[in-house]
């Protein structure tokens, strides 16, 4: 389907991965539209109830492909429209109704971090590292890393991070709550398999909700998340996987949910 990404759906779980070994997965326009079209496939594929991203090769993403000249458009508008438009990858892992989860391979640098940052859950290879990199090659950031770091570790690291760029790595990731997990770079995949299983075997509808009023959580007034969780629980209530939930906990047997 694509030259720059891999895509596949397997056992209802969609796994994105980069695709450009040879440059250690590094952004250019090709890989860029690609990974927006994989994510807009993943959250649109009603087969499709987890989606997981990764890398192939060493790292996960080495970051814009410095080499590559995209985003070197003469016309100024044009550059920021072309810029957007790429983002939007961060903003579907971010709140499409599915969980999404990145599993770290190897480093994730620039926008390789912000992206990796935009997932529900990171889970990480021993070696694996996040580092904000902008500052050294002279940019202030993108796909969001600005946006969602602060909300993980707090703004004080955040500006730590992104004005003293240093590589964190894996066992200091998961200690700020940046990575879900550790584990060995040949137990990565199987692990973060088994968490996508729980998840896919989980009440669809809900989750997406739950992602919805966790999303809401730092941009409402507590009045409104409580008028929109409201909301939310009572019509879920009504749903025929909601039924399904509360028949299968009565009966002690496992729930099986269809999405409706």
């Amino acid at each position: 389907m694509f030259e720059t990404v891999l895509y596949e759906v397997e056992d209802q779980i969609a796994t994105i991965t980069l695709n450009r070994p040879e440059r250690l997965n590094a952004l250019n326009g090709t890989l860029l539209h690609e990974l927006r079209q994989a994510c807009e496939a993943a959250a649109a594929d009603s087969e499709a109830r987890v989606v997981v991203l990764t890398g192939s090769g060493r790292l996960f993403s080495a970051g814009g492909d410095l080499k590559d000249g995209t985003g070197a458009e003469p016309n100024l508008e044009a550059s920021i429209g072309s810029l957007t438009y790429f983002e939007r990858t961060a903003l579907l892992l971010h709140e499409m109704a599915k969980p999404t989860i990145c599993a770290l391979n190897g480093g994730a640098a620039g926008a390789g971090c912000s992206i990796a940052l935009s997932a529900d859950l990171r889970y990480m290879s021993e070696s694996a590292y996040l580092y904000t990199a902008f500052l050294n090659v002279g940019v202030s950031g993108d796909f969001g890393g600005t946006w969602t770091l602060p909300r993980l570790v707090g703004l004080g690291r955040a500006r730590e991070m992104y004005l003293l760029p240093d590589r964190i790595d894996a066992e200091t990731a998961h200690g700020l709550g940046l990575a879900n997990g550790v584990f060995a770079a040949d137990e990565l995949m199987p692990k973060v398999r088994t968490i996508a299983e729980r998840l896919r075997d989980s009440h669809p509808l809900a989750m997406g909700q739950i992602k919805a009023n966790l999303n809401d959580a730092f941009s409402i007034p507590f009045s409104e998340a409580l008028r929109r969780e409201a909301d939310r629980m009572r019509r879920l209530g009504l749903s025929e996987d909601s039924a399904e939930a509360r028949n299968a906990f009565i009966e002690k047997r496992k729930p099986v949910f269809k999405g409706r």
